[in-house]
């Protein structure tokens, strides 16, 4: 990953609300050793309670982080509530979260709500997930669907109607393709997939997708669900349906090739984690926001430019001690080989590189209680 040389730290604290509550007792609440970046059964043992709560593509990972967390930290609850990224960010600029887990990054607006609950030192962004999303589909007969950018674009938007529409046709010569009507299914909720999704659309088919990039579904028609188990569940419901949704969650439905370049890509964590490493962070952000501008129009194809980053954001500077000494520890379990690993092997996520981890521990270290 080409990381420019700031880093923004902030805290991150995670729970999965009301499914999974990790709490353990007995152990002092002293500083914790945050800065190691791996996993460390000598480091200070901390108690007390973090809430997040935002990205749904991040549940299976958050619950490998949880549970191996838990482990170091067994007086430590964490709680996280999937209720999608945009409440996730909205709960945490309202303060009412610790961390917020979010498939976008804050927009220049949300940045400047942040110093609401941060403070002058604002937030980080951590680009600790990194996933494929997958264009998933329900259609019997069809085993081996390759798409292009602009056909994609053509059936989200409600323009491409069948699936033996000449558009699909095209890109599978050799299928027998019916003419079965299609049913979009796309997140009825602000979506950091959605976001990613119509972002990767409006780079490469923009003249067919007119809409750009938006965390709220904007095209009319379709059928909507909430949350990605709710895209799954829709698109495994119907017969002639299509959806988006992080790969991890989509055993049991067709996954579509991609056009990248002159070949049909499918998703892959190796593909993922290859196209994120040519992008770039974005300019303009704080030391320790590592926002990224992902390479959306590779045609190189070893890449799958369909993918999603899904951040931590969290304060830099905490108003309590014990809390900023909570999300310093787990963020640090997170980021850390062991944590990466322990997402890669529960949610086919992709680890993030020795560079981003490099970086990412200077905003983890930064963390601090005002």
């Amino acid at each position: 990953m080409k990381l420019s040389t700031k880093t923004r730290a902030t805290t991150l604290s995670v729970a999965l609300a009301g499914t999974l509550a990790l709490a353990a007792c007995g152990a002092s609440n002293e500083n914790a050793n945050a800065g190691s970046g791996s996993s460390d059964s000598s480091a200070a043992k901390l108690s007390g309670s973090l809430v997040g709560a935002g990205s749904s593509a991040q549940q299976a990972a958050m619950q490998a982080w949880q549970a191996g967390f838990n482990k170091q930290q067994p007086n430590v609850t964490l709680s996280y509530d999937p209720v999608g990224s945009g409440g996730g960010r909205e709960q945490f600029l309202a303060g009412g979260i610790d961390f917020a887990g979010s498939d976008a990054a804050l927009s220049p607006e949300e940045v400047d709500k942040a110093k609401t609950p941060c403070g002058t030192e604002g937030v980080f962004e951590l680009p600790n997930y990194i996933s494929a999303i997958a264009v998933v589909y329900n259609l019997p007969g069809v085993d081996d669907l390759q798409l292009s950018p602009a056909t994609i674009a053509g059936i989200f938007n409600g323009t491409i109607t069948t699936w033996n529409d000449q558009a699909i046709a095209k890109d599978n010569p050799d299928a027998k393709l019916p003419s079965t009507k299609i049913t979009a299914v796309h997140r009825g909720d602000k979506s950091g997939t959605t976001k990613n999704f119509t972002d990767y659309l409006d780079k490469t088919a923009g003249d067919v997708w007119t809409a750009g990039a938006v965390d709220e579904w904007p095209a009319k028609g379709g059928e909507a669900a909430t949350g990605t188990s709710g895209v799954i569940s829709a698109v495994k419901g119907g017969e002639g349906t299509i959806g988006y949704a992080d790969e991890s969650q989509a055993a049991g439905l067709g996954i579509a090739k991609v056009k990248v370049g002159d070949e049909y890509v499918k998703p892959s964590s190796e593909a993922a984690a290859k196209v994120v490493e040519g992008s770039k962070v974005q300019s303009g952000r704080g030391q320790y926001d590592l926002a990224l501008d992902l390479n959306r129009t590779t045609t190189d194809p070893s890449e799958y430019p369909v993918v999603l980053v899904s951040y931590h954001i969290g304060c830099v500077q905490y108003k309590d001690k014990t809390k900023a000494d909570l999300v310093k520890s787990f963020l640090g379990y997170v980021i850390s080989e062991e944590g990466q690993k322990a997402a890669a092997d529960s949610a086919g996520s992709s680890p993030i590189s020795d560079a981003s981890r490099q970086q990412a521990q200077k905003a983890v270290d930064a963390i601090t209680a005002g």
